[in-house]
């Protein structure tokens, strides 16, 4: 060794250090924050689209245009031949009973899966929805402007509307991942064939139908947050899907195939059997209730919406310790 040198003896020199890899997004924003920003942005729509389709001149007119005099009462329905089967689906769908064993296979579900929780979460979220619904049909006032086959009646948002989308997105609290996903094209579709059965029967406007997807949707993304936030930010095993990846593309190519099958066959159908501007209005609250159940289903595919996890005692913490 050379006196006065400034290099250290016996111990090597420290070498480039590998770059740490940038933390995932998810990993950055934990899911219970993703999904109370989900919920604000859709009560945000659901304001939005109030203030426009109810309060100002081009939305009443919209209404108007897509649906002529689309309210709740005789002589507001569709002239088409739909109208009949449009009132059965009304009918079933608000059934007593029919409801009563819907809700009831959500508390199932969830007690089988032991996520009861979630399952008592689900049907307060389809409740909450009917009365959130209600409230805000009798207390906004809907000006009038003067627009043909308009009146101040208020039928924003539907409850009917409602009360299905939030019906489908309590399922998804207590099915697990890969179920969600093949339930999100059948269910959306169910959703949406309520949603024009309310405009065909004159029930609601198509301003009625988008406010009550949007309603459910916010109030799920509510639900859920509060869920996560009690039981964890973790995945349904605390690891990343491994074979998830191929559930959710086959379950994708599944809603793309049943999306061009509607396409191709039931929407020429309906072309035959409504006015343009019923199509417009069915084809798109469709499209919407497609697109925002698909993306809250994919925003929650890993959750578990389980409890906490059981607190271990002490004695047995020590007994692990010692051995």
């Amino acid at each position: 060794m050379s006196i006065g040198s400034s290099y250290p003896v016996g111990r090597s020199t420290p070498g480039p250090q590998p770059a740490r890899p940038l933390p995932h997004a998810r990993a950055v924003v934990p899911l219970g924050l993703r999904l109370l920003a989900a919920s604000l942005c859709g009560l945000l729509a659901l304001t939005l689209t109030a203030a426009v389709f109810v309060r100002t001149y081009p939305g009443q007119w919209w209404d108007g245009a897509l649906l002529p005099r689309a309210e709740r009462g005789g002589g507001y329905e569709q002239q088409t031949v739909l109208v009949g089967p449009a009132k059965g689906v009304l009918a079933a769908f608000g059934s007593p009973t029919l409801l009563a064993a819907l809700l009831g296979a959500v508390l199932v579900v969830g007690a089988l899966r032991r996520r009861l929780a979630a399952g008592v979460v689900g049907v307060g979220l389809v409740v909450c929805a009917v009365v959130v619904a209600g409230v805000v049909k009798s207390a906004l006032p809907r000006p009038d402007l003067q627009i043909e086959s308009s009146t101040t009646h208020n039928s924003f948002p539907s409850g009917h509307v409602a009360a299905a989308t939030a019906l489908l997105l309590a399922f998804m609290l207590v099915l697990p991942g890969w179920a969600r996903r093949w339930l999100v094209v059948p269910g959306a579709a169910g959703v949406a064939v309520i949603a024009s059965a309310t405009m065909i029967a004159g029930w609601h406007r198509f301003s009625d139908a988008l406010g009550g997807v949007l309603l459910g949707v916010a109030l799920f993304c509510l639900a859920a947050a509060a869920l996560v936030a009690w039981g964890g930010d973790q995945g349904a095993d605390g690891r990343p899907e491994g074979g998830g990846r191929w559930r959710g593309l086959a379950a994708a190519t599944a809603g793309l195939v049943a999306l061009v099958w509607a396409l191709v066959v039931v929407v020429p159908g309906l072309a035959a059997a409504v006015q343009r501007g019923a199509l417009v209005a069915i084809v798109g609250v469709g499209a919407v209730t497609m697109v925002l159940v698909g993306s809250v289903v994919f925003l929650v595919r890993t959750a578990d919406f389980a409890g906490p996890p059981p607190a271990r005692s002490r004695s047995s913490t020590g007994s692990q310790k010692i051995s």
